[in-house]
């Protein structure tokens, strides 16, 4: 949680929130995350200071509860003095013990952004999802919880003005953005018009170009000319001179296997597979995981 100090912008964690977005994909099925369609919505976790404290985040981590649909997990949240925003015991359940930061006893607002994470938390241990690391796994929570419905709340509570600052979660605001402009690409749905906060707005825009620019790069037929001439060139030298494998700079790798044709392997703009295509200009291809249809010239 930064409250008050600097909060970091940018896009710092973007490969492994690519793989946290191909791991949820990968554990819970195209199917699965199909029947996230609908966002957790503002009256559902409305919290107003006339509101009893501890029936009110019980009741938003109820409503939390079931958007993830953990039915017979049961959520106890108090309050306490701590340095980070939030705290959960991953234990066996069904009572899950939530820790809220004393903070949010006076900027109640917040509590939904607090526990959509916290919650996303039970729901990845009953997945037995996780990446190594402290740091790694966080940006996997945060990720799993704005692409599942609810991590707009998080990027809602980023606040910043010129005497002071608030911003929860592990991403920066933009990469929230990104991660919500990747889910509205899939849904069809617009999260911007529940941000109560004008940061929050200007950094899903800018995640927004973000995720547009995944769509823009080739061997995808959306990409813009100066893509299209890079990979021209970078084909002609794995035609010609079998300069197969990474390319610094770009997305794609040129693969060859034994005489067989030229391949490009490239990241699906939607799920970040890798989806590997002959080349052999105009082709259309789907991907495994996500089933988005690709248009290719490769």
């Amino acid at each position: 949680m930064a409250n008050g100090g600097p909060v970091e912008h940018g896009y710092p964690h973007l490969d492994t929130v690519r793989a946290a977005i191909t791991a949820l994909y990968k554990r819970l099925s195209y199917d699965t995350i199909r029947t996230f369609g609908t966002s957790v919505l503002p009256a559902d976790v409305a919290f107003c200071d006339q509101d009893d404290l501890h029936l009110g985040a019980q009741r938003v981590a109820r409503e939390l509860v079931r958007h993830y649909r953990l039915p017979d997990a049961r959520m106890i949240v108090s309050f306490r003095e701590m340095t980070h925003a939030a705290n959960v015991e991953l234990a066996a359940g069904p009572e899950y013990f939530v820790e809220l930061n004393d903070r949010f006893r006076t900027h109640r607002r917040d509590i939904g952004a607090a526990l959509a994470h916290e919650v996303m938390h039970v729901y990845l241990h009953r997945l037995g999802l996780s990446f190594p690391g402290t740091r790694d796994n966080e940006i996997l929570t945060d990720t799993a919880a704005t692409y599942l419905g609810a991590g707009w709340l998080l990027l809602d509570a980023f606040r910043e003005d010129g005497v002071s600052s608030q911003k929860l979660g592990y991403l920066t605001p933009e990469e929230f953005g990104y991660v919500l402009a990747k889910r509205a690409l899939v849904f069809g749905e617009d999260p911007a018009v529940w941000f109560t906060s004008p940061q929050a707005y200007a950094a899903y825009t800018r995640g927004m170009a973000q995720a547009r620019r995944d769509e823009q790069q080739p061997p995808l037929t959306a990409a813009g000319w100066a893509g299209r001439r890079r990979y021209a060139k970078d084909r002609r030298s794995a035609q010609d001179h079998l300069a197969v494998g990474p390319h610094p700079g770009v997305p794609y790798s040129f693969t060859a296997s034994g005489r067989g044709p030229l391949g490009v392997c490239f990241p699906c703009p939607t799920c970040h597979q890798r989806i590997r295509v002959p080349v052999r200009g105009r082709v259309r291809a789907r991907c495994g995981l996500c089933r988005t249809v690709l248009e290719c010239d490769t």
